[in-house]
């Protein structure tokens, strides 16, 4: 009996040996490939050529634009020139409008040009404009305490965004409200129009685009941008109690749902192919600059990403799937397109992975999953994987944001990740004529396409399942 109870507890020691080594084996499986895959994206890789004619030969491509039909077009091509398997435009309605002539000129106390954008969705002013007073609030709640005293003004939101902070972030979300629904709320008080600051902590005087919604709003008022300085000196002017009075010109419309297409294409899995793991950005971009970092460098990476891969020819377990999203600035169409399509196959989703904060030096991942154990198991393996990236530089993988495209996906369990980079310089640019290819570092986007490279060889390589601890079998799809 002693003998049979040794032997079953050296077993056990060895099983859980095996065990533990399994689980500290990702990093010391793929350290060799990592970095074969790394050295040839910084050694080589055609991202930026991509870019540059997706930047300077097509330039602005919102929903329903033809730069938008040339941009997918093109990207298709280009992923069948490299190679890639499966490439396809898939079907996808999107909204169409359209900004045409739009000025704002303050008339009182002085007459000059303000600058300005209107805002994405917005309706048009009366061909001679909107001249009224404006007034200048903070927030919903200086707004509520004026009472009567919008109705019949122009509403400026002058709601700052506060300094880049390398711990907090950039602290978008705090102040971006406004230009989503600041119209609305305007419109309640009885206000003719409405503005709002800019969504930026830096400026050269240069104002900054963005959707907006009207909701459930009974009158639709017109609703445009300011640049950041423009918004500080009417906010100082009315501290004064000096009256401002501007005249507000847009020439903005909606007009029919247009076709448009998610581009997608393949890196076919040699042994499982039928598990995916999808890298990607959106291929739409606001009508003013180059949309180069906001979202084309996303989009390049993910392409160039597979095209290092089989350039090595390094065919992982599964398939990775390049998706550039169409229609991520004003609808979402894409996304929930792709959700909508793929329903049936997202129990089969390793992972999606999302590239849309610029294209900086990356940084690493942020990790969401509607199951939080299967998320705190993502984020510990991913912590693995980017050990082996620190030679780009320093790199996290923790429970955060992961990309508006992808966030559809979320609700069939997938996990989703948020390539994330360096982003203290990405809201300078951020929906504004500032957001050319010029802006955009090659060194730096090239470190993006091999973590994208790496990490995406990875997770569809391994042999276990992006957060599973031991076979895929324990992951229960739903």
């Amino acid at each position: 009996m002693r003998t049979i109870t040794v032997v079953v507890w050296a077993s056990l020691v060895a099983t859980s040996q095996a065990a533990d080594t399994k689980k500290a084996s990702i990093a010391a499986q793929y350290a060799v490939d990592a970095q074969r895959i790394i050295d040839a994206a910084l050694a080589s890789n055609d991202a930026y050529a991509k870019l540059q004619h997706l930047c300077d030969e097509i330039g602005y491509r919102l929903s329903g634009s033809p730069g938008l039909d040339e941009a997918i077009h093109w990207a298709a091509g280009a992923m069948r020139a490299d190679g890639q398997e499966n490439v396809r435009l898939e079907p996808v309605t999107v909204p169409h409008w359209e900004r045409g002539s739009e000025s704002l000129m303050m008339n009182e106390p002085k007459r000059v040009p303000l600058a300005m954008l209107g805002l994405g969705g917005s309706v048009s002013t009366p061909p001679e404009g909107i001249t009224a007073e404006v007034v200048v609030v903070a927030d919903e709640g200086e707004l509520d305490t004026l009472g009567d005293g919008a109705r019949g003004k122009i509403v400026l939101f002058n709601n700052p965004m506060p300094p880049y902070d390398p711990t907090h972030g950039a602290g978008y979300g705090r102040t971006v409200r406004f230009r989503g629904k600041g119209a609305r709320i305007a419109s309640e008080k009885g206000a003719v129009a409405c503005l709002v600051r800019s969504v930026t902590a830096r400026s050269y005087r240069s104002p900054h685009t963005g959707g907006m919604g009207y909701g459930d709003a009974k009158v639709k008022i017109p609703a445009a941008a300011v640049s950041t300085e423009d918004a500080d000196m009417l906010a100082r002017l009315s501290a004064r109690g000096v009256p401002v009075t501007v005249t507000l010109k847009m020439e903005a419309r909606t007009l029919d749902p247009k076709q448009s297409a998610n581009v997608v294409g393949e890196l076919v899995g040699r042994t499982n192919p039928e598990e995916i793991v999808v890298i990607g950005g959106h291929i739409d971009a606001w009508d003013v600059g180059h949309g180069a970092h906001d979202d084309g460098g996303g989009c390049v990476t993910a392409m160039e990403a597979i095209n290092v891969l089989r350039r090595l020819n390094m065919i992982p377990r599964r398939t990775i799937r390049v998706v550039l999203w169409t229609n991520e600035e004003n609808g979402l169409g894409g996304g929930k397109q792709y959700a909508k399509d793929h329903a049936d196959e997202l129990a089969n989703h390793v992972a999606a992975i999302e590239s849309d904060s610029g294209s900086f030096r990356p940084t690493g991942y942020g990790i969401d999953c509607v199951d939080e154990t299967r998320e705190s198991i993502a984020a510990e393996q991913m912590r693995e994987i980017i050990d082996l990236f620190t030679s780009i530089g320093p790199m996290h993988a923790r429970p955060g944001h992961s990309g508006a495209d992808i966030g559809p996906m979320k609700s069939a369990e997938v996990i989703l990740m948020g390539h994330e980079v360096e982003e203290s310089r990405y809201f300078d640019y951020h929906h504004s004529r500032a957001d050319t290819l010029d802006k955009v570092d090659p060194a730096e986007l090239s470190q993006n396409v091999a973590v994208m490279a790496a990490t995406a060889y990875i997770l569809a390589d391994m042999p276990d399942r992006l957060g599973t601890r031991s076979g895929r079998q324990q992951y229960n799809a739903p």
